[in-house]
């Protein structure tokens, strides 16, 4: 069975709506573009590193309608290498409506969610899911996410959508190597997600500092 990993894009007070350009979600939300300013050499590259070994990706509606339009024309460009990756795996497409499919590899999921997803993970060694946060959100809510690749970017919106919102249920993390910050202050975490129930503690006890189970 394959990892299913999300790789989100998140400003310090966790909006992840619409990073990459003013007409990506347009609805109400005036922020939109907010990542492209932060932006350098080192978290390109890691995100770069990020899908290395990604073998399919999962999307919302949203999000596939705006990569079919644009990774298709960037083969020879600035993120030829990622174009390369995304034009060349499979696409699964969780959507309730009919989205068009025309994007070479593209399948759309069935109605039943979190068994479609288990299937893509037998399928695939390495799924990701990029920004979709309405599925992230389902995914979370299934226990469907086994990693997180978390950019945390040096502004504060206060509106817009939240990575982490109404599918989040109790779980551990570990984190898989030391956070790496970029020079415009771009901080990169990557945790495994190990479920259970996280632990708790008492700062006013003489031990305190230990955990305990919950």
């Amino acid at each position: 069975m394959g990892l299913v990993q999300a790789e989100l894009f998140a400003t310090l007070d966790l909006v992840g709506q619409a990073p990459g350009g003013p007409d990506e979600d347009p609805e109400g939300f005036p922020f939109g573009g907010w990542q492209a300013p932060l932006l350098d050499e080192v978290s390109g590259a890691q995100v770069g590193a990020a899908y290395q070994g990604v073998d399919a990706l999962l999307l919302g509606r949203r999000t596939y309608d705006v990569f079919a339009a644009y990774w298709p024309h960037q083969q020879g460009g600035e993120d030829g290498e990622i174009a390369r990756l995304f034009n060349g795996v499979p696409k699964y497409v969780a959507s309730r409506g009919r989205p068009d499919l025309s994007w070479a590899g593209s399948t759309q999921l069935g109605p039943d969610l979190a068994d479609a997803v288990r299937g893509v993970r037998d399928r695939h060694e390495h799924v990701a899911v990029v920004g979709s946060l309405d599925l992230l959100q389902s995914l979370l809510r299934e226990r469907l996410v086994d990693r997180l690749d978390l950019w945390v970017h040096p502004v504060l919106l206060g509106v817009g959508k939240k990575v982490f919102d109404r599918g989040v249920v109790p779980a551990g993390l570990e984190l898989l190597g030391p956070p790496v910050a970029s020079p415009r202050g771009t901080v990169h975490l990557r945790y495994a997600v190990t479920g259970g129930t996280p632990a708790t503690g008492d700062m006013s006890a003489p031990d305190r500092g230990v955990p305990r189970e919950g």
